[in-house]
């Protein structure tokens, strides 16, 4: 598919800025990263139903075409409590005129997350667990829906760490994640479409009223708007779903628009990291255009592609420079 003459312009806008050295620098508290050449991490942050599964997906599709052998950890596992406890503690905070959630500190081991990215940034070594959600996880695991399972070490001798959850890119006054990583990749659709499947997934899977699901929402927004939210100008890229449909109200529906009426909005952000042959992508992904000199739009559809695409060459080079040391 031919780009138009909007698509020509801002690639030769990107050629002009890189050449200038124009580039996008990842921000953190302190200004500066403890990244590791030898034992790279790549993180894909965003809240749960925003997406991260799929993405998941994409890359365990690139790890296997590459023959990578990743050190697998899901954000979950760093639950500070099991799904009993946090239901009874959540109760008591809100009778205490306070809130208890997934998003924040009080419900999560942050110092545990970070120490297991800088230990495995070191040596290539650390710890996992497993927060089991459903009936089939369990059969896995050997544990009941709802629990924690026990502590224990990740793989030896994998090539790379891969983080799929909340917490990916955090940076609070006491701790800094996002430093510990080499590629930081957010997932988020616009906010009232994390709603709509926020609400449509606690009523299948916990067989919430829409009045609970809002108000679990709500309960959240404080610690979803100062620990989840500002992640997303850390990362890397970002990939945010936008529905073409309208979703004025999302707690007045009960339809998900599907990937034939969204777009996916690819913001890179960090141009210097992640390469991008803007030309080429918009000749493969048909029916994408360009918004600004570092942003693709694509059809829904097309993200895990898109994906594919681009971060195929990032992981590889991550690797080349870790087999160079």
């Amino acid at each position: 598919m031919a780009y138009n003459a909007r698509g020509h312009q801002i690639v030769q806008s990107i050629h002009r800025n890189c050449h200038n050295n124009i580039i996008l620098k990842k921000l953190t508290n302190n200004g500066l990263t403890e990244m590791s050449e030898k034992h790279p991490i790549i993180a894909i942050t965003g809240s749960s139903g925003a997406g991260t599964s799929l993405a998941k997906s994409a890359f365990m599709y690139i790890f296997r075409k590459n023959g990578i052998k990743p050190a697998i950890i899901e954000g979950d596992c760093f639950h500070r409590y099991n799904r009993v406890e946090m239901d009874e503690l959540s109760i008591e905070a809100e009778k205490n005129g306070e809130n208890l959630t997934h998003f924040g500190p009080e419900g999560n081991l942050f110092e545990d997350l970070e120490n297991v990215f800088r230990e495995y940034g070191a040596n290539g070594t650390g710890r996992r667990r497993f927060y089991i959600h459903d009936e089939k996880e369990a059969s896995e695991h050997g544990s009941a829906p709802g629990t924690l399972t026990e502590w224990e070490s990740l793989e030896e001798n994998t090539d790379l760490l891969f983080y799929e959850g909340l917490h990916g890119g955090l940076v609070t006054k006491e701790i800094n994640i996002a430093k510990h990583v080499d590629l930081l990749i957010g997932v988020t659709p616009i906010i009232n479409l994390e709603w709509m499947q926020k609400i449509h997934r606690d009523q299948a899977v916990r067989g919430y009223t829409t009045e609970d699901a809002t108000k679990l929402i709500l309960s959240r927004m404080h610690d979803y708007v100062h620990y989840i939210t500002p992640q997303f100008s850390l990362t890397d890229i970002n990939f945010q779903r936008v529905p073409t449909i309208d979703t004025s109200n999302p707690f007045a529906t009960h339809y998900i628009p599907t990937n034939d009426e969204s777009f996916s909005v690819l913001h890179i952000r960090n141009l210097e990291k992640i390469k991008v042959n803007f030309r080429y992508l918009l000749e493969m992904l048909e029916g994408s255009i360009m918004s600004s000199p570092d942003t693709i739009v694509v059809p829904a559809g097309k993200k895990v592609f898109a994906m594919q695409l681009i971060l195929t060459p990032v992981i590889q080079k991550l690797l080349d420079k870790k087999n160079s040391n």
